[in-house]
This record gives structure tokens, sequence and C-alpha cells, in this order.
């Protein structure tokens, strides 16, 4: 499913494999944990994620959806603890997209705080119109909070259009655009190496993010902290 791998103080999170990387139950359950452990090293100063393969990932498992009683709308709910776990990571996070990053794939790569995209091959594509599916709230969240030009906002969400690397970085999508799958991944590396070097406090970094993106948050209901909890940190510090 997933393999985490630790290179000095960045954690490389890699969906495994050749697939789609689509997200299920299972896929996601490793994600989860996989991401608990990065929490839980006090080490650990960065996170990269990266999909082998042609997908980043390919979104929703839909194929399970359609042979499980449950169906898709237990997916929709099990992928939102997932962008959550990303949004209030105590560390800088960069996706490595080098392949395909589609509906739930590409909310996937938006919920990290840098996205570098591979420029010969993938595109990123909300599907949702395309297949009839409305867009759960916090993915609307999401790419409010992420896609700040209103007319890219339109294209993704109105128009289903698929966006190559080049175009993803001019319409401020993506922070760099890489020539392969092996660059996109060096140049992520490279930068949460960078990230990781600051020695940022983890716990300043995570509110700082979760203070920009406050409607992001409340749509994950991830809890907010209070003035009171914000005042004693800074005391601590003092």
């Amino acid at each position: 499913m997933c393999t985490l791998e630790k290179r000095g103080r960045v954690l490389i999170l890699t969906l495994t494999g050749s697939g789609e990387h689509r997200l299920g139950p299972d896929l996601i359950s490793s994600l989860r944990s996989a991401l608990a452990t990065a929490r839980s090293d006090r080490t650990a100063a960065a996170l990269v994620t990266v999909g082998e393969g042609r997908f980043f990932s390919n979104g929703l498992d839909l194929a399970w959806a359609q042979n499980s009683s449950e169906g898709i709308t237990t997916l929709v709910s099990l992928v939102k603890p997932l962008i959550a776990d990303l949004i209030s990571l105590p560390m800088p996070t960069v996706a490595a997209v080098t392949g395909h990053a589609a509906a739930a794939g590409m909310m996937l790569a938006l919920a990290h705080d840098y996205v570098y995209m591979r420029g010969d091959r993938g595109v990123l594509y909300m599907s949702e119109l395309d297949i009839g599916l409305p867009f759960p709230d916090y993915f609307m969240a999401l790419m409010r909070a992420k896609i700040t030009d209103p007319r890219t906002l339109r294209d993704v969400t109105m128009r289903a259009k698929k966006i190559t690397g080049t175009e993803a970085k001019e319409r401020g999508l993506v922070d760099k655009v890489c020539q392969s799958a092996s660059e996109t991944v060096a140049e992520a590396v490279k930068m949460a190496e960078e990230l990781a070097g600051r020695n940022w406090d983890r716990g300043v970094y995570v509110s700082i993010r979760m203070s920009v993106y406050p409607n992001l948050c409340k749509s994950l209901e991830i809890p907010q902290e209070s003035d009171e909890a914000v005042t004693k940190h800074f005391a601590s510090k003092l």
C-alpha cells in the first residue's frame, strides 16, 4: 500500500506499486497509519509524499464503492480525516506529483504545503463533473483555500479541465515543474531538506498553517487552538 522511509530528518511517504493508487479503505488506512508514525517522530522535520508509476492517485476506489453496500459515501467520509491528518501534521509537507492526480487524488496533492509536479506526463483533474458526482464540502473548502485565482477555480470545478504541469505552474497550482519523475522526487526531497534545516518549532508551524486556512480546518473538523493556548505557548518561550 505505502511505505514510510526516513532520510535524515525528512520522511518519504510512498504510494507503492504501478497501479492507480485509488483511495479505498485499505490504502486510506495505510496512509493514515504512516502519517500517525510521522506525527509521533519528534526528530522528523518534513514530509514528502510520492506516488510510484503513472499515477500519483486516480481518486476514490470507485470499483470498491460499486461492489460494497457502504458505497461512495463511506469513501468520502474516510478521506476526510486523511486530509485532516495532512493539514494538522506538525511539519512542512511536499507532494511530488509524478503522475496523474485526479479527484480525491488531486485533493491529496493539494493538502500538502508545496506541490512539485512532473512536466512531461500527468495532469491535475477534478473529474466529478464528468462522472456526475457533487463535490463534498471539504473538497470545496480545500480548493477554495489552495486555488486563489477565481478563473482557475472555475476551470477546475465547473469545466473539469485537465491541467498539465506547465499550465499548473502558470496558474499557481504547483510550485515547481520538473522534467521527469525522478527529478520531481529529487527536487521535492531537496526542498523538504531545506525546510527541515530551518529547525522550526513543530507546534508553531502547524498552528500557523491552521490559522492560514481557518475555513478549511473548520470544514475538516480540526480543533482550533484557543487564544489562551496560543498565549501560553508564547509565554513558555520567554
